[in-house]
């Protein structure tokens, strides 16, 4: 055989007998390195160890400490469940299992739901499988063979008819277990040691609510027994923090099933919701201009939009009286009404950027089983923004956009991380549009001097954009804000401004979000703070407790200094007793207790007790105590 050439991550090259597998590549480095090999990455692909090379490539081993490794760990933790179901449950249908963030699942088709006491022993089975050592054993199968191998596995057989015809297919073994798959996994299942099944959920097959309901089994694994400590107390620390939980508890929303998917706000969820809503509106207060457009809208705008051809199944559609035909739709994003009133208009190059903004209601078609809180819902509001500038404006303007996103996360305590997403298979415009829109984007974000992740493939389906990656308290990302650059909708829209040249020129759009949508942003906070808001945005920020009925109306008096001041105070002298109150308003988690007993009635002082302090009080003047919340609320402080 002839030699073929492997450049190494150093840049060194070596040279081995075409056939030679990554595992042997691994042996001849060192010792070390084949017994610490997991996969190799060639020429960008990961393999399997055993996987013969054939041709001259760029070579790396993978180890653990390698970030695609866990991909390859999960991923093999992923077939290890279907072993251990397969043998608990012989007649189980098998379907997908991949490999997801922080962990991995897989589809079952079985009579009845798993249950906790199921999920228990499959996990043992799991340990018992690994323990065993099965190697994963790879095979290129022709389309019979595959066919007679899952003959007894409709769900397989489906996946193999949609194969196409020079589509490779690998079937892998572990085993007394086959399964249809194109890997990557890890050399043998004894490389599993550190995993969890967490849960079982109902999943439609193929995600197609028309198909059959599967039972699916999520679990995480790491490769280090601690890493998976550290993240199973996060998943518990993150059951604590449930926003639907602490939403109900904290009297913020509800839900009821007669509007599914959307939230019905109480006064103190609304006083959150448009604390908010003001604090971005003040932001916006110079250079944007607010505006509101309608919700409901013709096909034939979105016929233009490019929405109606590729996003009209998450669209609520209307049935329209005159036409006798659903030709209309409620408005699942703002872009194109935002459009069409720049369109109504004539510009100058002097006017821009022009940004629009708006807090109008949104409504998309998200199928029930995957509303989930105020993260996923059918009805929300965003704090929409469309940029309308000249081309040379890029670059100032995306610099401009940066540290306005990250400027308000961090009046949060949140930072983030920055993506560039590239275009996706599905879009609209030629491949020069897209060349044009990425190069432009990309040289803005990178003149921003900002590190940045690249997400090929993630764009939008009219343009590239730049996301923002946000970690909370307990260290979940969250996708979040996004810039992202349009050169396809001034041309669909067919917009213009004058230039200096007095002639017409195609402005270019940026679309900005920075919460994302109201709703799940609050979502996020809540869970970030685990309800302790700060004080600024706290819905009660102050609860005024009287020691008895003889400081009743001294306390009152206070309460209604601090709520002139424009301090959202409440009172609270009912009949139980003192401490049974303060209880209360530690388990609501209010900021500041103001206590008002004979002392302080007559010295026209409070007793403070700040949240998280514990017995801790301070005795102030009401004037004092009210000036130093002024102060902190104007400050927006993250803490008391």
């Amino acid at each position: 055989m002839s030699p073929i050439r492997l450049t190494l991550p150093d840049g060194s090259v070596r040279e081995v007998p075409e056939g030679t597998t990554s595992r042997q590549v691994a042996q001849s480095i060192g010792a070390g390195l084949a017994r610490a090999a997991l996969a190799a990455r060639v020429d960008g692909q990961i393999r399997d160890l055993d996987r013969p090379l054939t041709q001259d490539a760029r070579f790396a081993i993978l180890t653990e400490k390698d970030p695609d490794a866990l991909e390859v760990l999960r991923h093999s933790a992923a077939h290890i469940l279907a072993t251990a179901v397969r043998e608990l449950f012989p007649t189980a249908g098998i379907g997908f299992g991949p490999p997801i963030e922080d962990g991995f699942y897989y589809d079952f088709e079985v009579e009845r739901p798993f249950t906790p006491e199921d999920l228990e022993a499959i996990e043992k089975r799991m340990a018992e499988v690994t323990g065993k050592d099965y190697p994963f054993i790879r095979e290129v199968v022709d389309r019979p063979e595959a066919n007679r191998r899952f003959k007894d596995d409709p769900l397989k057989l489906e996946r193999i008819a949609d194969l196409g015809p020079d589509e490779t297919i690998t079937v892998y073994t572990d085993g007394p277990f086959v399964d249809l798959c194109r890997g990557p996994h890890l050399p043998s299942t004894g490389r599993l040691k550190h995993f969890k099944l967490l849960s079982a959920a109902g999943a439609y097959w193929r995600g197609d609510s028309r198909r059959q309901m599967l039972q699916r089994i999520y679990g995480t694994a790491w490769f280090r027994k601690e890493e998976l400590e550290a993240y199973t107390h996060r998943l518990e620390e993150a059951k604590k923090r449930d926003h639907r939980k602490l939403g109900k508890e904290l009297d913020l929303f509800l839900f009821h099933p007669f509007a599914p998917g959307a939230a019905f706000w109480t006064e103190r969820g609304t006083s959150l919701y448009n604390t908010l809503n003001q604090f971005m509106r003040e932001l916006q207060r110079d250079g944007y201009q607010e505006i509101r457009t309608p919700l409901l809208y013709n096909k034939g705008l979105w016929e233009i939009s490019g929405h109606w051809g590729k996003y009209k199944e998450n669209m609520f559609l209307v049935h329209n009286n005159e036409t006798g035909e659903q030709d209309m739709s409620l408005k699942p994003m703002n872009c194109p009404s935002h459009h069409i009133l720049y369109g109504l208009g004539k510009h100058s190059y002097k006017e821009l950027p022009i940004r629009y903004s708006t807090y109008d209601v949104l409504h998309r078609n998200e199928v029930s089983g995957a509303l989930s809180g105020l993260t996923r819902v059918r009805q929300f509001s965003q704090d929409d923004c469309h940029i309308y500038l000249m081309e040379s404006q890029i670059p100032e303007e995306v610099r401009r956009l940066t540290e306005f996103i990250l400027g308000y996360y961090r009046t949060f305590g949140l930072e983030a991380t920055l993506k560039f997403a590239t275009r996706p298979e599905q879009r609209i415009g030629d491949d020069g549009m897209w060349d044009r829109a990425e190069a432009a984007l990309r040289a803005a974000l990178e003149a921003t001097g900002l590190p940045y992740e690249l997400k090929p493939g993630d764009g939008a389906f009219y343009g590239p954009k730049i996301d923002f990656d946000v970690a909370d308290s307990i260290g979940r990302k969250w996708q979040l804000g996004t810039i992202q650059l349009d050169y396809a909708a001034p041309e669909r829209f067919d917009l213009h401004y004058v230039g200096e040249d007095n002639h017409e020129h195609r402005p270019v759009i940026i679309h900005r979000a920075v919460n994302g949508s109201f709703e799940r942003f609050i979502a996020i906070l809540i869970e970030h703070f685990a309800g302790a808001f700060p004080l600024w945005l706290s819905p009660e920020q102050v609860r005024v407790l009287p020691i008895s009925d003889q400081q009743a109306e001294a306390a009152a008096r206070v309460n209604e200094t601090l709520r002139t001041a424009g301090i959202r105070s409440t009172l609270d002298a009912g009949s139980q007793t003192l401490n049974y109150r303060i209880r209360d308003g530690e388990i609501g988690k209010v900021p500041y207790m103001a206590i008002v007993g004979q002392r302080e009635a007559e010295a026209g002082t409070v007793a403070i007790r700040v949240r998280g302090a514990g017995n801790k009080q301070e005795i102030i003047p009401v004037a004092e105590f009210t000036a130093r919340l002024t102060a902190a609320i104007a400050a927006r402080s993250l803490t008391p």
